[in-house]
């Protein structure tokens, strides 16, 4: 079963989306999500803690941290900032066996790249790339698109991927903290109690808020009022909505509690967010 992030990266015929993240940024502390398609993550300043699926480790600049597809992901970021690029491979697929075939099996997880690529002609690469989706000159898509595909094949030339094999708890696991990021992903806006997330993932409440921060860093409240709040913050930057609506469709009863919390979390009022 598949639970996968409900957004569009680019568009149907360019599946391809650059993110350029510092602290001005509403997603500037990457929530835990996870979606079909591969994800590239250049860092030129600070650090970021970043997870994946159960494990953690800290990126710092100069790094290029690579998500698999259905991977659950999220990031800590400490001063940082990010060039992120979101795609699908299946889109470079040309009905070439050799080349189809290696795409399939990342896709199918039959291949994973590792977490942090060292390689530096394969940073060079991507770096390339992220500066083509910046620039969005005259023939982009043509080096995108192109650019792309040289990406895959030196990383299946210098045989950069590996084969990772997860044991059923472990599956099992992430396969429980989906069910319960799904939920609050579809039900962020109306009241929703330890025990109804826990009820998801199929565990006692106690068990369920030391199993969440394990595999999170974080408890299932604050996450969940993080998301609200990054919910928020698009909002006041993506529409004309006023505060107090905005606070109730994402979840908050009370306006001085929204305001609280949002200062808390991003450290500015939603009003002096929405102006900056």
């Amino acid at each position: 079963m598949s639970f996968n992030e409900i957004k569009q990266h680019g568009t149907e015929d360019f599946p391809f989306e650059l993110y350029k993240v510092d602290k001005s940024h509403p997603k500037y502390k990457m929530a835990f999500h996870w979606h079909s398609s591969v994800e590239l993550i250049r860092i030129t300043k600070g650090s970021l803690t970043v997870t994946l699926n159960d494990r953690s480790f800290d990126a710092k600049a100069g790094d290029l941290v690579f998500v698999n597809s259905e991977v659950i992901h999220g990031a800590t970021p400490h001063d940082c900032e990010y060039r992120c690029l979101v795609f699908n491979p299946a889109f470079l697929k040309t009905g070439n066996d050799p080349c189809d075939l290696f795409l399939d099996n990342l896709l199918s997880h039959y291949f994973y790249l590792p977490d942090l690529i060292e390689d530096e002609e394969v940073k060079n690469a991507v770096d390339a790339l992220l500066d083509e989706m910046d620039g969005k000159k005259d023939g982009f898509y043509f080096k995108v698109i192109g650019l792309s595909a040289y990406l895959f094949g030196l990383i299946q030339q210098k045989k950069l991927y590996e084969r990772e094999y997860n044991d059923g708890k472990d599956m099992q696991k992430i396969y429980k903290l989906k069910r319960v990021l799904k939920f609050i992903r579809e039900n962020f806006s109306r009241e929703i109690t330890l025990e109804d997330m826990a009820r998801e993932a199929e565990l006692s409440t106690k068990y369920f808020c030391s199993f969440f921060k394990n595999m999170t860093g974080t408890t299932p409240v604050k996450y969940l009022l993080t998301y609200r709040v990054e919910r928020a913050a698009r909002k006041l930057l993506g529409t004309e909505e006023n505060i107090t609506q905005i606070a109730y469709d994402c979840g908050f009863n009370d306006l001085s509690y929204f305001i609280k919390t949002f200062k808390e979390i991003k450290r500015v009022t939603p009003k002096n967010y929405r102006k900056r």
